[in-house]
């Protein structure tokens, strides 16, 4: 078609003009085929008289759309906004939220990532100055007559800060760089537009006309990007004058038509993609790819025919008023979510501004309380976004309900803040006594108070938070010192135990082969000699006091040699068990043997009182003076149990010496 048309442009302007030499039909169609004019620059008429048809609604749409291809005309970063996913960043952590930032700040193309930017930073301070707000309020409830300013570092703030900071810096040179390259764009166009009104010109040769043109159109299609709100001027006002410089040309009909009918084929391309597109399940891809397709029809594609003009415009434009309908509905299920969400932030901020006025009255019970509202304030920032024109007013409440219930906490723990200091200045006391013991050698008076020290402890409640850990270490440190130093003397008495149990082993055996010599006194010396030698070889360990029984049961067999009176064999075993107990250092053991030994004291006695009133009763009878059989068994047990308390009476004096000692 183009070399057809070509022809007719060199024979029209052969006839047209008869002062151009006589040149050769073929010299002519190449000088014309250095235009290389396309059906899409063949811009002959605006399409204007079709719009005036178009609906309101339709038209809304067509504008829209055009006002969206303006923007990315002037900043072309803008086409790849739709390539990175839009996050719920309010449901993110703040953490998260920097991380996200880190991602972005570090794209090329910063203008596609604005808009995600400013989400992130709006997620990111309203979190942030929620928890400065908290923050705040747990300092002035520690500290209600401190004067000190409050003041809290936050890491992730400033690492927030700097990667907002380098992305902001990216962005102004972006701005500064672009506005510079769009005014100068622009007066490159309008200086193009300039030269084209200069074209129409008689006097001017026609190739050198053509061949000018075609270096304006070069010209035209690299000038780049211009400001948004010039966009539609400049570029209607270019065609304007491309479509006078054709009509100057005088381009004949069949050209014409032909140009027309290229164009036409093209738009019913465009149109039957549109009708595609409207049933695309993807909706926003399928509105940015209608964005391409008007930028190609008014930009790139020339006009047709009057005969279709309004028909083919009305057919596209129905077609973008469906998929701007499709869009509105989308965006508008967004809002139904958008309101959605409104409720559930408001339920939230209900249950907080009920835990606000519910009553608790001890630590635990408040625990639970914050628990619940620090849930609820989780779920507030995960419910996602609410309409624009709510969320100020909704950011609001939270607060205030969040605060209101902090005011009402803070209220029990100012109540419960002199309890703490007294708290403190028990546990002050009981670190200065566990320092005052802390070097005592004396372990086995030492020991239990410090245990006792430590139990009282555990009994105190808490005390101010900023004391909690200090008095603490302080109280540990102490305690920690003593019972180290004790195990240090446990395991260098437990080293003495196992060498007096190898020394009484060694005894032991020399025990076996002592033999009485028959002289009961100097028998009973050798015997006690023994115990006495055996008691200093000191005290052995727990696990080994076997070897006691094993000495014991040699001294019972040779007391039965011996043939001591059963009182004397008696004290001499119990004094061997009682010097046991007392080198042990088992006070506990000596004391339930000093209450066994007076135990078993008051029940000889009241036996013996029974016995004498029984005999009582048998010697004022008629046969008083001849004691029978009875009496007389009666009487004998009644020295026995005499002979018996005394032996318990020598008993409880001997351990009663013990413990004076």
């Amino acid at each position: 078609m183009l070399e057809e048309k070509n022809d007719n442009l060199s024979v029209e302007l052969n006839e047209t003009d008869g002062s151009v030499e006589n040149e050769s039909q073929e010299v002519i169609q190449i000088e014309a085929q250095e235009i290389a004019i396309t059906p899409t620059e063949t811009i002959i008429e605006e399409e204007n008289e079709g719009v005036d048809e178009v609906t309101a609604e339709t038209s809304d749409a067509i504008t829209a759309i055009e006002n969206e291809n303006a923007a990315e005309n002037e900043d072309e970063s803008l086409k790849e906004r739709h390539e990175i996913p839009m996050l719920d960043y309010e449901s993110l952590s703040m953490e998260e939220l920097i991380t996200e930032l880190e991602k972005l700040s570090e794209i090329e193309k910063i203008m596609s990532v604005k808009d995600h930017v400013e989400e992130i930073k709006n997620s990111f301070l309203s979190k942030y100055y929620h928890f400065i707000e908290e923050k705040k309020e747990e300092f002035l409830s520690e500290n209600p007559d401190s004067k000190e300013e409050f003041k809290y570092h936050f890491p992730l703030k400033s690492k927030f800060d700097q990667f907002y900071s380098a992305y902001r810096d990216k962005k102004n040179a972006h701005f500064k760089n672009l506005q510079n390259n769009l005014k100068n764009n622009l007066e490159v166009r309008l200086a193009i537009v300039e030269e084209l009104k200069e074209l129409i010109n008689p006097q001017e040769n026609i190739k050198d006309t053509l061949k000018h043109f075609n270096e304006l159109r070069e010209r035209w299609k690299n000038a780049g990007a211009i400001p948004k709100d010039k966009y539609n001027h400049v570029w209607n006002n270019y065609h304007f004058h491309v479509e006078n410089f054709y009509d100057y040309l005088h381009l004949d009909r069949e050209a014409r038509d032909l140009d027309f009918k290229h164009n036409l084929d093209q738009k019913l391309k465009i149109i039957s993609r549109v009708e595609a597109l409207v049933s695309e399940t993807d909706v926003n891809k399928a509105f940015r790819e209608l964005q391409d397709l008007h930028k190609i029809w008014k930009e790139d594609i020339g006009p047709v025919s009057r005969d279709h003009r309004e028909e083919i415009w009305n057919r596209f434009s129905e077609l973008t008023k469906q998929m701007h309908d499709k869009r509105e509905l989308l965006f508008e299920a967004q809002r139904g979510t958008e309101k959605e969400n409104l409720e559930r932030k408001k339920e939230i901020i209900a249950q907080i501004e009920v835990l606000a006025t519910e009553k608790v009255n001890a630590h635990g019970q408040w625990q639970s309380q914050i628990d619940k509202v620090e849930a609820l304030r989780t779920a507030f920032f995960a419910t996602g976004k609410v309409p624009t024109e709510v969320n100020e007013s909704t950011w609001n409440e939270f607060k205030t309900a969040v605060r209101n219930f902090n005011t009402f906490k803070n209220s029990f723990y100012k109540d419960i803040k002199k309890e703490q200091q007294d708290n403190l200045n028990k546990k002050m006391e009981l670190v200065a006594r566990a320092k005052a013991l802390q070097s005592s050698e004396d372990f086995a008076t030492t020991t239990p108070l410090m245990k006792q020290i430590q139990e009282e402890w555990k009994l105190v409640g808490h005390v101010p938070r900023k004391y909690s850990d200090s008095i603490w270490a302080e109280f540990k440190t102490a305690c920690n010192h003593y019972f180290e130093v004790l195990k240090a003397q446990k395991n260098e008495a437990n080293s003495e135990e196992v060498e007096s149990f190898e020394k009484k082993k060694a005894y032991l055996e020399q025990l076996r082969e002592f033999q009485l010599v028959g002289e009961h006194k100097a028998d009973l010396d050798a015997i006690k000699l023994h115990i006495e030698n055996w008691k200093t070889l000191g005290k052995v360990p727990f696990a080994r006091r076997h070897i006691e029984g094993k000495f014991n049961k040699i001294l019972d067999a040779l007391f039965e040699k011996l043939s001591l009176s059963k009182k004397e064999t008696e004290m001499v075993r119990f004094s061997n068990r009682v010097g046991n107990l007392s080198e042990s250092n088992d006070t506990r053991k000596l004391e339930n043997e000093k209450i066994f030994i007076m135990r078993k004291i008051d029940e000889v006695q009241n036996e013996i009182f029974q016995l004498e009133n029984n005999i009582q009763f048998f010697t004022n009878t008629k046969n008083a003076k001849k004691e029978n059989s009875i009496v007389l068994e009666v009487r004998k047990n009644i020295e026995i149990q005499k002979e018996t308390l005394e032996v318990w009476k020598e008993k409880l004096k001997q351990i009663r010496s013990i413990n004076i000692e």
